[in-house]
């Protein structure tokens, strides 16, 4: 069935039952079905030109390189290149949002795990290009980069030759592409597919874990502690497959850190990232350092709200007492994101308007579907896609005003084209945060006085979320990943690790209770991201900062910032930051970002004072 096809059956199954229905993505701009003749030859086109880009340069490139028109000759192979890339880019993109989609499925599934092998396949042909481009001499690579043509791709050099240090020989590069597919990947589909698939049984219903995690924010206390209590029971009785997925992978980095010779268990992401372990190491420390007076501090400004002296974790999100629920349609959350994009920038605002146009969002929830959200780049010959979940919350209308921040810097990105559009993880935040703060700002000038205390207290926990959770997370996979390099966990080993993060960050106001230590089954990030999470608060406190510069110095800052978000990845942190007056480096940066929160709450204690 084609996905536009599906699109229309279910917006009128919708309109059948008298809903409005939400909107679902089309994806025929990448391709018009699963079984597609364009996708099958396109496939085979993509296999057929990695075979041929190997028999035309393998062994070649030194040669290249020490031509007298060595520029030229490496510029054109890294064109052919990158056009393979973009292919192979879409086909892959394609799969992997077919099986977004709904993990449940098993021809979606079959369908993502061939397309998967056949690529894995198609690509090891390629893997011979970085490692040949690293064993070209450093003065004649630098030499013929430093002039037009091939001038275009140093950045991308750049970053393939920060990873010669920790490449291998041939052939194991080429074993451990090759059993990736039979490896990691196989345990992330299994992870995916194990989430996908578990109901959690709330009162009287049966629910996926997007709906579940969703009734932690109900009004009534009563449904929150039912859905916790369900998730617990369920993670629970599933805690071993868990355990089993976490070690392997866990087990499964270690084996390639050591073999490559990476020191420290994050250095691989912070390469990756193209940020130094001590700017991520100070940023720990500056947020850790503030839980007594960011999170701690909070939790029992809300305890008093409710009347008590600590909160069950349950209670954690749930909306304050005393104030009206709010129930935000589809239509509404469009137009508050757009009119806070557009009075930032129309620019801006007519990027993100074609995401609703031309179906490139995909918002209700659906059994199987993918829970959470994200904006998936596909490739710069195309365009990027949204998923959410959207129930209508407050903190769902934010979300949305998130992902497709992401969005719009993966087009504003595009033209530095495949090679280089992709934006390391710290700064792939950037958009994202800043325009969740933009509707943040919007929804808050027109709330009511009743309310405006909720979007606050919203929008505190949200970043609270963003920054003090994702370091606690940060620190719990630190813990996870050096215990197992000691033998294989258990399941209550693994949630005692999580349990003390956990308390040490959220403080004595929030009862961690039974249940309670089993919530690290089902965060993502953990088995496809190691140590991706550092980036949520590393953005945050950025955005946090470059708001500030925002408020206070609005004249040429949106160019500035057109022009970050353009850059996509052929520029390090340190050199986007500079024209924003902002350093990274400096202990003192993540300061201003953390002390936003805090005015934040002081400004909440002033209110219920």
């Amino acid at each position: 069935m084609s996905t536009s096809l599906q699109s229309r059956r279910s917006t009128d199954l919708a309109a059948a039952a008298g809903e409005s229905a939400l909107p679902e993505w089309n994806l025929d701009d990448l391709y018009p079905g699963m079984d597609s003749p364009a996708f099958a030859a396109d496939l085979e086109k993509g296999a057929a030109r990695c075979k041929a880009f190997a028999e035309d340069y393998r062994g070649k490139l030194d040669a290249m390189a020490r031509a007298p028109d060595a520029g030229a000759q490496l510029f054109d192979v890294l064109k052919r290149y990158e056009a393979l890339e973009d292919l192979l880019g879409r086909i892959g993109s394609y799969a992997g949002l077919v099986y977004a989609g709904d993990t449940s499925d098993g021809q979606r599934a079959k369908f993502y795990g061939d397309t998967q092998e056949k690529l894995a396949s198609a690509t090891t042909e390629l893997l011979f290009f970085a490692l040949e481009i690293n064993r070209i001499d450093d003065a004649a690579l630098d030499k013929a980069a430093a002039i037009a043509p091939l001038n275009h791709y140093k950045p991308w050099l750049d970053e393939v030759r920060a990873e010669k240090p920790y490449q291998l020989e041939d052939r194991v590069e080429q074993l451990f592409h090759e059993k990736s597919v039979s490896g990691a990947n196989a345990w992330n589909r299994l992870f995916d597919e194990t989430i996908a698939a578990l109901r959690f049984k709330v009162g009287d219903k049966e629910l996926a874990i997007a709906a579940t995690l969703n009734m932690l924010q109900d009004a009534d206390g009563e449904k929150r502690k039912q859905a916790a209590d369900a998730l617990a029971a369920t993670l629970n009785a599933n805690l071993r497959t868990f355990a089993l997925i976490t070690n392997t992978l866990a087990k499964d980095k270690e084996i390639s850190d050591r073999w490559r010779g990476f020191k420290d268990i994050a250095d691989s992401r912070h390469l990756s990232n193209r940020v130094e372990r001590e700017v991520v190491d100070a940023l720990t420390e500056a947020v850790r350092g503030a839980y007594p007076r960011l999170s701690h501090r909070y939790y029992k400004l809300k305890a008093k709200w409710f009347g008590r002296t600590e909160l069950d974790f349950w209670d954690r999100n749930a909306p304050l007492p005393d104030t009206p629920t709010q129930n935000i349609r589809w239509e509404d959350a469009r137009e508050t994101v757009l009119a806070a994009y557009n009075d930032f920038s129309p620019k801006m605002a007519g990027i993100a308007r074609r995401f609703f146009d031309e179906q490139w969002i995909d918002a209700p929830v659906r059994p199987g579907k993918s829970p959470g959200a994200f904006a998936h780049p596909t490739t710069p010959s195309a365009h990027p896609y949204v998923l959410v979940n959207y129930q209508g919350k407050p903190r769902d209308v934010m979300t949305l005003a998130h992902e497709l921040g992401h969005g719009v810097h993966q087009v504003l990105a595009g033209h530095n084209g495949a090679l280089m559009a992709p934006t390391p993880l710290t700064l792939a935040e950037t958009a994202s945060v800043f325009g969740e703060m933009l509707a943040f700002r919007k929804l808050s000038r027109q709330a009511p006085p009743e309310q405006r205390r909720a979007m606050l207290a919203g929008k505190v926990e949200d970043m609270l979320n963003t920054v003090v959770r994702q370091i606690a997370f940060y620190s719990f996979e630190r813990k996870l990943h050096s215990a197992r390099r000691e033998g294989e966990l258990t399941a209550e080993q693994i949630s005692e690790l999580w349990m003390s993060v956990q308390g040490e960050s959220l403080g004595p106001a929030i009862k961690l209770g039974p249940g309670y230590e089993t919530y690290w089954a089902y965060i993502p990030h953990f088995v496809h991201s190691p140590f991706y999470v550092y980036a949520y608060a590393f953005g945050d406190c950025l955005v946090n900062s470059l708001y500030g510069v925002y408020e206070n110095a609005a004249d040429g800052f949106t160019d500035k910032y057109f022009a970050l978000l353009s850059a996509g990845g052929t520029k390090h942190h340190s050199e986007l930051l500079k024209p924003f007056g902002l350093d990274a480096r400096d202990p003192a940066f993540w300061q201003i970002g953390l002390t936003m929160i805090e005015a934040m709450i002081v400004e909440l204690e002033g209110i219920s004072a």
